[in-house]
């Protein structure tokens, strides 16, 4: 295995749905389960050099059903998540405490902070967005109904994007509400599995069950859609046969722009969403990659894997197919082709 490939130990004990690095602190890393937990780690306590001996896990809070996302707050005592039991809760990882801040009428799919507005966001397979503010004294400041279960959602700025079932995707401005801001069809022919939105705010990518990606962008102009595209990836020739495989996650660098898809291939590769190729494909892993995310400074990127019954197979979690590994990244191995150029222009330049 690669020496910057470096598997955390104290993994869940079920399928990952989701990791996130904290916005603030590079070295802090939260995960969400199956197996009824968050996990909240500090890859600094782990030791690289002798493998998962060493446990970074500081937290780990438990919830009665199966936690299907997690994101951080505005500080990096406050994380938040939606679960199978209908809940949002609000953990603290400093003091270890937890409180409920809301509750949906059926599964909590996605949750996702707004730092610009101080707003929550969660969306449900009741087919419902609803909106928190943790600071209030009545949290729950708003319920928009949609047409369809939310499969995943992101913001940034002052934007949210909800992808639903039936490849329906709406955009709001979070600073009115009332309606969708544009309401779109997913370029995806199949069902959208995530969505994330750019750090430059200029859009967002999606992923298919499908093996395929698309890139979109929020301004409306004829000019603008023009640019949007989608691509094939995550694909593998077995047996002479070409077997397609779901996009499970996608994440953009916070400091470069690029992203980086996972699959159900268990293949984790990088993308120049600007120059439409592919940067970087890694080595296989050892089963499906279910979540994925990069650390503030761009330094880290994690992965998660789990067991996704791609194969047909259906192969019970265990310690050999369920995991978190964390990358580090060479100086530059995240910059997309032109910042590749210009960074050797700059070089010479100084030299």
């Amino acid at each position: 295995m690669s020496a910057s490939l470096h598997e955390l130990a104290s993994a869940p004990q079920d399928a990952i749905s989701s990791l996130s690095f904290s916005p603030r602190t590079p070295n802090f890393l939260i995960a969400s389960s199956w197996d009824n937990s968050v996990r909240f780690y500090d890859i600094s306590k782990a030791d690289f050099v002798s493998g998962p001996g060493s446990n970074p896990e500081r937290v780990k809070f438990d919830h009665k059903a199966p936690v299907l996302d997690c994101c951080w707050g505005d500080s990096d005592t406050e994380i938040f998540s939606g679960s199978l039991d209908w809940q949002v809760r609000q953990l603290n990882p400093e003091t270890g405490t937890e409180a409920v801040l809301g509750q949906h009428e059926n599964t909590v799919k996605s949750v996702c902070w707004n730092p610009d507005f101080k707003t929550l966001c969660t969306g449900s397979w009741d087919s419902t967005v609803r909106t928190f503010d943790p600071r209030a004294s009545t949290s729950h400041t708003g319920t928009y109904n949609q047409p369809h279960k939310i499969f995943a959602m992101s913001t940034i700025q002052d934007k949210l994007v909800v992808a639903h079932a039936a490849r329906s995707v709406f955009i709001y401005d979070l600073r009115n509400m009332s309606e969708p801001l544009q309401q779109r069809e997913s370029s995806l022919k199949f069902m959208t599995r995530t969505v994330r939105c750019m750090p430059n705010g200029e859009g967002y990518a999606s992923s298919s069950v499908e093996g395929r990606v698309a890139v979109e962008f929020f301004d409306a102009s004829k000019e603008s859609q023009a640019r949007k595209y989608a691509f094939k990836c995550h694909r593998q020739v077995e047996n002479g046969v070409d077997v397609v495989y779901p996009v499970n996650a996608l994440a953009f660098h916070p400091i470069y722009g690029t992203f980086a898809s996972g699959g159900g291939d268990g293949v984790v590769s990088l993308w120049d969403g600007i120059a439409k190729r592919r940067l970087r494909q890694y080595p296989r892993l050892g089963a499906s990659v279910s979540a994925c995310g990069f650390s503030c400074d761009g330094k880290y990127l994690g992965v998660a894997i789990s067991s996704g019954f791609e194969d047909g197979k259906e192969d019970p979690p265990t310690p050999e197919n369920t995991k978190i590994y964390v990358r580090e990244l060479a100086e530059g191995e995240g910059r997309g082709k032109g910042q590749q150029a210009a960074a050797a222009n700059s070089a010479v330049g100084t030299s």
